[in-house]
């Protein structure tokens, strides 16, 4: 039931974008990992994580059909707090519906990433009945992120620690800004991810990085990020007087090789990856063959074949 409804959300579309997500939001309750069937109550979560303000999601969407999601809490190393769970939330539910949506740059505010959950929030709903459903709310929410019809990067800055780790997992790329860390500090907490993080890392370094990484809270440096493939790039951080681009606008640069085009045709390449990631190969394949028809015979189908270019 799962990966067909995984599958529908794949192909809910022609060649745009719009129709696949507006289909995508329609059966949204399907295509998240928990809904009703599973004892969970988005409202009633919502409402009780709004009850812990604090920070904001931040979404800039450009012209580009390159959006910038900035995680903005600085007074507390960009923690979440519970509203900005919800904004996170929100912000995906945007970025969904969004049909000019090509690329994706996750980042903190003030020069790092994110400290993980806010501990006044943790504190808070320290019961097991809310820990469980909190889980299942920014489950449900990175999952959604991570399936998005784009190409998404976590540019890290500073520290991901915890739950700030976790996110990076949910985009499609990782950028560690010179002198940044990556650390699942969970064990620290007498904890385990909850929030996705432990199944996606697996599936990114393999099983025994996982279980270094989870089992050591090992401090990931851009050094041992490439070594494992935890990190994709590694940026060098400007210096004032040397006129370089900011840490943003390298990102950029590094995300438009994979951006550029037409954006039904990177709509798609995602969609075909994303595919292949989470569906039976049966499935994908037959998933691969629907969204090829999408584009088959489409506006940039047509314009290469009349330029010849693909031996350019």
């Amino acid at each position: 039931m799962v990966l067909c409804a995984v599958r529908r959300q794949l192909l809910g579309s022609s060649s745009s974008c719009g129709a696949w997500a507006s289909r995508l939001l329609q059966r949204q309750s399907r295509g998240c990992v928990y809904s009703s069937i599973h004892g969970f109550s988005q409202e009633e979560i919502r409402e009780k994580l709004q009850a812990f303000p604090g920070g904001s999601i931040d979404l800039l969407k450009q012209e580009s059909g390159i959006a910038v999601l900035t995680i903005n809490n600085p007074s507390r190393m960009n923690a979440f707090s519970g509203s900005m769970m919800v904004d996170l939330e929100e912000r995906v539910s945007q970025l969904e519906s969004w049909t000019d949506c090509k690329g994706l740059i996750v980042q903190g505010a003030a020069g790092t990433f994110c400290s993980g959950s806010d501990l006044n929030a943790v504190r808070a709903i320290s019961n097991p009945q809310d820990g469980m459903k909190m889980c299942m709310f920014m489950q449900n929410t990175l999952t959604r992120l991570l399936r998005l019809p784009l190409i998404s990067v976590a540019l890290v800055e500073g520290r991901a620690l915890g739950g700030g780790a976790e996110l990076t997992t949910a985009c499609d790329f990782r950028l560690m800004a010179s002198g940044s860390v990556i650390q699942f500090v969970h064990k620290h907490m007498g904890l385990v991810p909850g929030w996705g993080g432990a199944a996606r890392l697996v599936r990114i370094v393999g099983s025994q990085n996982a279980l270094k990484l989870l089992g050591g809270a090992l401090k990931v440096d851009p050094e041992l990020g490439l070594r494992i493939g935890l990190a994709d790039g590694v940026l060098e951080v400007p210096q004032a007087e040397q006129g370089a681009g900011t840490l943003l606008q390298q990102a950029e640069t590094w995300l438009s090789r994979y951006t550029k085009g037409p954006t039904p045709v990177i709509q798609a390449v995602k969609k075909v990856v994303l595919s292949g990631r989470e569906l039976p190969l049966s499935e994908a394949l037959r998933t691969e063959k629907d969204v090829f028809g999408t584009v088959w015979g489409g506006p940039a189908n047509l314009q290469a074949l009349a330029s010849k270019s693909k031996h350019k």
